[in-house]
């Protein structure tokens, strides 16, 4: 059966560390995931875009969520990606995941082969009714093959363990299509924001929280930026957005994704490695000459973050 509770607040699509040899590094998974939980994120979100989870094994995706649903300890939910490449092992992954304690599954739209709505619905409907854990959709046109607006209201009308979404599209209207067709047949399905430019627009207009990239940066800002929504403060939301979106938009833009945000952890005082993407001396420069200009923008927020 499905959960009747939704997932709410700011949950963290986690960067994956890795060593000098490229490998999982483990004890800075587990130092990094308490630093997180310490800072106020509500949930994990491994095997996400930021993670890089295409670029890992499937054995090492799994090992990357026992890790974390392990230190997690239950202290906050843990939202694990399952993507992989076909059906068949996208359902596996979902329960070997749920075995392990996951609250729920993402899954990423089919990737590569561009599909229609008729394919992406069946696509999502075989695995829902296969799998023993809940799934969340994970919609991410500018990977993967979008999962259009009818497509997540008839999934949530014909599959009770499809209980919610992750938006990362940026697309206000449609969220907001989704919330109005989808909240009064279901609860209990929940909405999630993705694009982090647009996170307090999303929470003002209805969304339960967000899987964002930043959070895993400036976890006391997103954290603030909910928590203002909530509250009805809708003014002091807008001001922490706007200064969310600089720092955003200058960590997106660094090289290849996910590298900003990897300057970002280590504006943080987190080296998590140089991810699994080979880069160029070019590359290497570039992502230099950013990264004082990356510091600079997060640690102009965080003391006043510290003081609340």
């Amino acid at each position: 059966m499905a959960n009747t509770k939704r997932f709410s607040g700011i949950l963290t699509p986690n960067i994956t560390p890795v060593d000098a040899r490229g490998n999982i590094d483990e004890d800075k998974l587990r130092g990094y995931v308490d630093w997180l939980i310490d800072h106020g994120v509500d949930g994990l979100y491994p095997n996400g875009s930021t993670g890089e989870f295409v670029r890992f094994t499937p054995e090492e995706r799994r090992r990357i969520v026992t890790i974390v649903v392990d230190q997690t300890r239950g202290r906050i939910p843990v939202l694990a990606g399952a993507a992989e490449a076909n059906a068949n092992e996208t359902i596996a992954a979902c329960n070997a995941y749920g075995d392990m304690g996951v609250q729920a599954v993402a899954i990423v739209a089919p990737f590569y082969y561009r599909l229609g709505s008729e394919a992406v619905y069946q696509y999502f409907r075989e695995i829902a009714n296969a799998v023993r854990v809940d799934v969340t959709l994970y919609n991410i046109p500018l990977f993967a093959s979008p999962i259009p607006v009818e497509v997540v209201v008839r999934l949530a009308n014909d599959c009770p363990r499809v209980v919610g979404i992750k938006d990362s599209s940026g697309d206000v209207p449609n969220m907001m299509r989704m919330i109005a067709a989808i909240r009064p047949m279901r609860d209990d399905f929940t909405f999630l924001t993705g694009w982090d430019a647009s996170l307090a627009v999303m929470l003002i207009a209805g969304a339960d929280g967000g899987t964002n990239a930043t959070s895993g940066v400036v976890p006391e800002l997103t954290r603030a930026l909910h928590r203002s929504v909530v509250a009805g403060q809708i003014e002091e939301a807008m001001r922490l957005q706007y200064q969310l979106i600089p720092i955003f938009d200058a960590m997106i833009s660094l090289g290849e994704f996910p590298e900003g945000f990897r300057a970002g952890t280590r504006a943080r005082g987190w080296d998590l490695g140089p991810g699994r993407m080979p880069i160029s001396d070019d590359q290497r420069e570039k992502i230099r000459a950013m990264q004082s200009h990356i510091d600079g923008l997060v640690a102009a927020v965080t003391p006043s973050l510290n003081q609340n």
